[in-house]
């Protein structure tokens, strides 16, 4: 399905420039091979066709290299947070056909502990960003706020009592824990107070992922509305561009430039 999206104004866009430059060209061209005088083109079309190479420098950029992308709730803290413009690595998972999102070339595959931006599941006109934890044929278990892969108990150790401090609502009191998924090591907010009645068991479907926010008791994950299908892949998170602090009204200095991880 076709949405009407960024992505699909700005194909549309490097369509309509391109026409016009192509005409515009095979017209001069025309002329001259005829030996006609040259005839100056119309303002617009001039503008049209010299705007072209720009506008096509950005949708190669913006549709198979990286794009930017607003952090706009607390699931993922403390490791994202709310405010946070982060920019995506769009060839981590291979290269895909703007719009249709069809993979045409595959250079890499999400590996566990990765955090990835897709298109969500029930909606995919919107994008989300989550931290991969199922890959396809894992045995997920979620058990008095533990992880288990096929079996093997996730080590989490205890760091210091924080914040969730979700925007325009008072800080809730949390637990930060230090998580250790394969090589990624990452930290995760766990609030004492919230109950354990979402323990669960699930097998990874193949073709599909089970994602997790790092904040684990205020995060709409797979464990809500079920799996990322690997069509919906956007890209790995890479690194925060600017940070804007909804709540204080002011830029986050210190994270900009940060990798995330």
């Amino acid at each position: 399905m076709i949405h009407i999206d960024f992505p699909f104004l700005l194909m549309s866009a490097v369509i309509l420039f391109g026409l016009v430059a192509l005409v515009s060209g095979l017209i001069k061209l025309y002329r001259r091979f005829r030996s006609l005088p040259d005839k100056p083109s119309p303002t617009l079309v001039e503008s049209v066709v010299s705007l072209f190479p720009i506008i096509l420098l950005v949708w190669v950029i913006r549709s198979f290299i990286v794009q930017p992308y607003r952090v706009p709730t607390g699931s993922l803290e403390p490791t994202v947070s709310p405010g946070d413009f982060i920019i995506v690595n769009q060839f981590a998972y291979g290269l895909r056909m703007p719009v249709f999102h069809t993979k045409f070339l595959s250079i890499g595959e999400p590996k566990r502990g990765d955090l990835v931006v897709f298109y969500w599941p029930p909606d995919p006109q919107l994008i989300f960003i989550k931290r991969m934890i199922g890959l396809p044929g894992d045995l997920i278990r979620y058990q008095d706020k533990v992880l288990y892969i096929d079996g093997r108990k996730i080590s989490q150790s205890f760091v210091k009592p924080a914040y969730d401090r979700e925007p325009d609502r008072a800080p809730v009191e949390v637990y930060q824990f230090k998580e250790q998924l394969d090589s990624i090591e990452h930290a995760i907010f766990i609030r004492p107070d919230h109950d354990t009645s979402g323990d669960f068991e699930v097998l990874v479907p193949e073709g599909y992922y089970f994602v997790m926010g790092d904040n684990r008791d205020n995060s709409s994950d797979s464990r809500v509305w079920g799996f990322v299908p690997e069509g919906n892949l956007i890209g790995k998170a890479w690194v925060v561009a600017v940070s804007w602090d909804h709540n204080h009204k002011h830029i986050r200095w210190h994270r900009i430039g940060r990798l995330i991880h």
